[in-house]
């Protein structure tokens, strides 16, 4: 078993509370590191590793462990009915954060496709869209003007991809950049799980004025393959999570905004 500094011998559960715990801090975890730290046998950290896996807790790799996969389907159309009420409340407290005259630049997701259909019938802005459904869903808005990215479609994410979308946003100087990545943790940043998309919203992001990330409770913690944005880069995250979750956000120095 593992031993503390007074010599008392660690139990396994409170080993695998402090993997969690180093895991959650410095967003990487290796074996061969955990077994020099915990004091117990590489195959002694395996084995936790793999009961926290199994638990789904993090995400076993070659030599170690990473943060839990993002949740939820992969397809956009199969997240549209996951977590409804959650998205709506998130995107009812991001609007607030929209100013007159602002150039809003919008990734795809579920959750700014809610930001996008709560938009209010008053607001004079200008929207950047790289997202079908929520160009349709700002069709018929009074007083928006709606510039909809050019690109190739991406079927599961349902984003435009390629040179040509990012050529277009590398173009553009947006006051305001709302993303709705798949995960977000406070040393990972926020990702995706399509390369292509991800390429696309780091170009979003590059020129951005302010960043939102509209975020469910349910993605935080997690990470996702293809970074998009740094923590550092963040300004303001607007979560349903209780304050025991986004309290690390805010130690980062993040505007956290609760729905």
């Amino acid at each position: 078993m593992a031993a503390t500094d007074t010599g008392r011998e660690l139990l396994g559960e409170e080993r695998r509370e402090l993997v969690l715990r180093w895991l959650g801090a410095e967003g990487k975890v290796r074996a061969s590191d955990l077994a020099l730290r915990l004091r117990v046998s590489l195959d002694t950290v395996r084995r936790d590793l793999q009961e926290l896996a199994d638990a789904g807790l993090l995400r076993r790799v070659h030599g170690g462990a990473l943060p839990p996969s993002p949740p939820g389907p992969d397809s956009f159309v199969e997240r549209l009915p996951d977590d409804v009420a959650a998205k709506a409340a998130v995107a009812q407290a991001a609007v607030a954060l929209i100013r007159p005259g602002e150039v809003i630049a919008i990734s795809g997701g579920t959750t700014t496709l809610e930001f996008a259909r709560r938009l209010p019938d008053d607001l004079d802005a200008t929207v950047i869209a790289t997202n079908p459904h929520i160009a349709a869903a700002l069709a018929d808005h009074p007083r928006l003007t709606v510039d909809v990215i050019g690109g190739r479609l991406h079927p599961a994410a349902r984003t435009v991809t390629g040179p040509e979308a990012v050529d277009a946003l590398r173009r553009v100087r947006p006051d305001v950049c709302v993303l709705s990545a798949c995960s977000l943790h406070p040393q990972a940043g926020m990702t995706l799980r399509h390369r292509e998309e991800a390429l696309v919203v780091r170009a979003m992001v590059e020129n951005a004025g302010r960043l939102l990330s509209v975020t469910t409770a349910g993605k935080l913690g997690s990470a996702g393959p293809y970074p998009v944005a740094g923590i550092g880069r963040i300004d303001t995250l607007v979560t349903d999570a209780p304050d025991a979750e986004v309290q690390v956000y805010r130690d980062l120095g993040i505007d956290v905004v609760k729905a």
